[in-house]
């Protein structure tokens, strides 16, 4: 089918109100758009930029929890969190008690993606993986209660108090399972020629409108991107995360998959799509750079200053790439040394500027990496 030509679906009369009933879209796709297309071979390109640049970087994988920690931050912050990045990495008992429910979602996020990129090496992409994940997503925080890891057994909406002023509503849940199966056998058909982004894109546009949670199906929807860039081999490390474009551009994300469903305008979300992941390629190759940049600086010109402590100084800066927020009770831990030690060492790598203290206490001290935050978090 043209993209052109897409029907998007039809709202189907309930009690008291009228849910949408997607298309089915397990079939071959055909884009003869310009615009489309430019942008469809833009973000190949700079996709296999990225993924060729981060298989060159030792250790990308040190580097790679970060990304991942700003796509948990970002995608849950566009359901309503407030956890900033620097939050994100730091451990529960230095976390504000009233902001630990939407600190425990984002570390669910971190969990739920990990987890998922994992079982890709035992699991086919489906509707499985996706419940498995969603299941971590949602363990233990609101929404625990929403059949975490099933797909719904009752109507949901978008927007709204109630089904009468609500913004969108979603499929009847009898219709999730076929929809959703639907959708797995457009993930995997090896058989048709859509373009791989063509078909992640309609797929997310898809996923979004079937809805086929009671809660979490935003994080679930934008997760499932960066696995599918995985399972296909577009990437081989996830280095791509779209939530951040999506909250810079939160109107627009709706706006675009809203007007898929009620103008049948599948190249106007597509070219949304696209643009996203030409942009945040882009961004993801600019910061692997920096963090080279950065590395380089602080390995070869600052920890060679410490003499014989540089080992244990370069243990604890790779421990630092991964979780760039520390106390001298979590250092002499990660370290294997005592709390002297490990306050002695910190407060070299603090002269050398590398460490900055955040509290402003005499105890209790807390140090950040945070020339290092501030690549993932500008």
């Amino acid at each position: 089918m043209e993209i052109d030509r897409f029907k998007s679906g039809r709202y189907i009369k309930r009690y008291g109100y009228s849910s949408f009933s997607p298309e089915t879209v397990n079939r071959e796709w055909l884009v003869s758009n310009a615009k489309v297309n430019r942008l469809l071979s833009e973000a190949t390109h700079k996709l296999g930029e990225l993924n060729a640049f981060s298989s060159l970087i030792p250790d990308v994988d040190f580097f790679i929890r970060m990304h991942i920690t700003k796509e948990a931050t970002q995608s849950s912050r566009i359901e309503g969190t407030r956890t900033s990045m620097e939050e994100a990495v730091q451990r529960t008992e230095y976390i504000d008690p009233e902001k630990r429910n939407d600190w425990q979602e984002v570390r669910n996020y971190i969990d739920a993606m990990n987890y998922a990129i994992g079982q890709l090496e035992k699991l086919p992409l489906s509707t499985r993986l996706l419940k498995q994940t969603h299941k971590v997503l949602l363990q233990g925080v609101r929404g625990k209660h929403k059949l975490p890891g099933e797909f719904r057994k009752s109507q949901n909406w978008i927007g709204g108090a109630t089904l009468t002023d609500a913004a969108y509503i979603p499929p009847h849940h009898s219709e999730v399972p076929d929809l959703m199966s639907d959708l797995e056998k457009f993930l995997n058909n090896q058989e048709l020629q859509t373009p791989l982004l063509i078909r992640i894109g309609i797929a997310h546009y898809q996923f979004e409108s079937i809805h086929p949670f009671l809660d979490g199906n935003g994080r679930s929807g934008r997760l499932l991107i960066t696995l599918y860039l995985v399972d296909n081999h577009i990437l081989d490390k996830p280095v791509l995360y779209l939530s951040d474009f999506f909250e810079r551009n939160r109107g627009l994300y709706y706006d675009n998959l809203t007007v898929v469903r009620t103008q049948n305008n599948l190249v106007q979300w597509l070219t949304f799509f696209l643009a996203g992941v030409l942009e945040m390629a882009e961004d993801s190759i600019r910061t692997l750079h920096d963090v080279i940049a950065l590395r380089k600086e602080v390995e070869e010109k600052k920890i060679v200053l410490l003499g014989k402590r540089v080992p244990l100084a370069m243990q604890l800066l790779r421990y630092l790439y991964t979780k760039p927020i520390i106390d001298a009770a979590e250092a002499a831990d990660v370290l294997d040394v005592n709390i002297s030690t490990s306050h002695r060492l910190i407060h070299e790598l603090e002269k050398l500027g590398i460490l900055h203290e955040k509290t402003g206490f005499k105890r209790n001290q807390v140090f950040v990496f945070s020339e290092y935050l501030n690549l993932f978090e500008r």
